[in-house]
C-alpha cells in the first residue's frame, strides 16, 4: 500500500471512533519512562507560543489543556509561560526572544512564520533551550514536531468536495480553492492534500492562498471568484478552514447565491458546525486539539526531564523541514465531520454539548438530522 492509500485508510478507519495514546501503546511507554534518572524535577517553566487569535481554538482549547496537562505531570510545580503572536511575526520573534532571555526550560512553538522564525530556533538552540514545533513545522533546528497529519486533512477536504458533488461530478464543474495563509507550511500540505484529490475530478477555476488566514480575505477572493466565475458557475469551494468558510458564505450570499454549494472547512468550530447542522456548509475536519495539546506538554515535559524512552515513545515519526531531516514527529489523526457523525465526534468528545449547537436559532434544523 503506498503512502497515499495507507493515510487515506487511516482516515477511513478513524471516521467514527476516537484516537487515544493507549492505543499505539505510548501510555504504558509514559508509566515505564519513570524509571529514567530526569535531569530536571517538576519545578520547570514550559514556554507556549500560539500564532493567532482569529481561530479560536488556541485560546479555547490548545492553551488551556496545554496548562493543565504540565500541571498534572508536574504535579502542580510545572509554569507555563505564554505568548500569543495575534499572526504578527515580528512580535513572535519578540516573544521568544523574551523567553530565552528568561531561560525557560523548554520552548514549545506554533509559528506564525515558520521561516522567519527559524533564527530565533538557532538563538533558543544555542541557548540550550529545546524547542518542539507546535502544529506548524518551523525551521531551524527543532527537537520535535507535533501536529495532524496535514496532507491528509486535505485529502479529506478534497474527497469529501468530490463525495458532496455525488454522481453528478464532471470534470468541466469549477470549482474555488480558498487556500491558507502562504507564511504557514501547513497550508502548502493542506494544498497539495486537497489538490491531489480533485485534479483530473473537476476544474479548479480559481485559486488564492489568503493572507493570515483571515475571513475577511477569503471574502474578498471569493468575491473576486465570483466576479470571475459567475455566481452560478461554481460548483464547489474548497476552504482550508471553518473561519475562512463563513467569510466565503456571506460573500455566496452578498452576490445573491441561496442554494449554497458545497464548501469544506477544517477545526470544527462551533459556528462552522451549527453551519453544517443547516447545511450551509458541507463539512469541516475534526482534529482533536485537546489530545494534540496533552500530548506537546508530554513531548516537553520529557524532554527537559531528560526521559528519553517516553519521549521517543511519544515521536515515533520523522519528517523534514527545509532545513533540517529526519525531526522526530507525532502525527494525530483526522476525522471528516458531517451531519452523520456530529454526535459520534465533537459531542462524545466533550468538545461541544447539544445545547450548545442546538440553541433556538438551531433547534428545528438539529431536529431534521435527529440531533437531540
Amino acid at each position: 500500500m503506498n503512502s497515499r492509500a495507507r493515510r487515506i485508510a487511516i482516515s477511513v478507519a478513524a471516521s467514527m471512533m476516537t484516537f487515544s495514546l493507549a492505543s499505539c501503546g505510548v501510555l504504558g511507554a509514559s508509566e515505564s519512562s519513570d524509571e529514567a534518572s530526569p535531569t530536571k524535577g517538576n519545578d520547570i517553566t514550559v514556554g507556549l507560543l500560539l500564532p493567532e487569535k482569529a481561530n479560536t481554538r488556541y485560546e479555547q482549547f490548545d492553551y488551556p489543556y496545554f496548562k493543565a496537562k504540565v500541571a498534572d505531570l508536574t504535579r502542580d510545580q510545572g509554569n507555563v509561560k505564554y505568548a500569543n503572536a495575534e499572526a504578527n511575526a515580528s512580535k513572535q520573534t519578540d516573544q521568544m526572544q523574551q523567553m530565552i532571555d528568561d531561560q525557560v526550560d523548554v520552548i514549545v512553538l506554533d509559528a506564525v512564520d515558520a521561516k522567519s522564525i527559524g533564527d530565533s530556533v538557532r538563538q533558543a538552540k544555542d541557548a540550550g533551550i529545546p524547542v518542539i514545533a507546535y502544529d506548524r513545522l518551523a525551521e531551524g533546528p527543532i527537537d520535535a514536531y507535533i501536529s495532524f497529519d496535514n496532507e491528509l486533512v486535505g485529502e479529506v477536504q478534497g474527497r469529501s468536495l468530490i463525495e458532496a458533488l455525488g454522481g453528478d461530478a464532471d470534470s468541466s464543474d469549477k470549482i474555488v480553492m480558498i487556500n491558507g495563509s502562504p507564511t504557514d507550511p501547513n497550508a502548502k500540505q493542506f494544498k497539495a492534500g486537497a489538490t491531489s484529490e480533485l485534479n483530473g475530478k473537476v476544474t479548479i477555476a480559481q485559486s488564492f492562498d489568503t493572507k493570515d488566514w483571515k475571513p475577511e480575505n477569503a471574502e474578498a477572493n471569493m468575491a473576486e471568484a465570483i466576479g470571475k466565475i459567475g455566481k452560478d458557475n461554481i460548483a464547489g469551494v474548497y476552504s482550508a478552514n471553518d473561519g475562512m468558510a463563513g467569510g466565503v458564505i456571506k460573500a455566496l450570499e452578498d452576490a445573491g447565491v441561496t442554494d449554497l454549494p458545497p464548501i469544506t472547512g477544517q477545526d470544527a468550530e462551533l459556528a462552522a458546525v451549527q453551519r453544517i447542522v443547516t447545511g450551509e456548509q458541507y463539512m469541516s475536519v475534526y482534529k482533536s486539539y485537546p489530545q494534540e495539546a496533552e500530548n506537546a506538554a508530554e513531548l516537553a515535559v520529557a524532554r527537559v526531564q531528560g526521559r528519553d524512552i517516553q519521549f521517543d515513545a511519544l515521536a515515533r515519526d520523522k519528517v523534514d523541514s527545509p532545513t533540517h531531516k529526519g525531526i522526530p514527529a507525532q502525527l494525530v489523526p483526522v476525522v471528516a465531520l458531517t451531519q452523520d457523525n456530529i454526535e459520534q465526534t465533537v459531542i462524545e468528545d466533550g468538545f461541544y454539548k447539544v445545547s450548545d449547537i442546538c440553541t433556538a436559532k438551531y433547534a428545528a434544523a438539529c431536529a431534521e438530522i435527529g440531533l437531540k
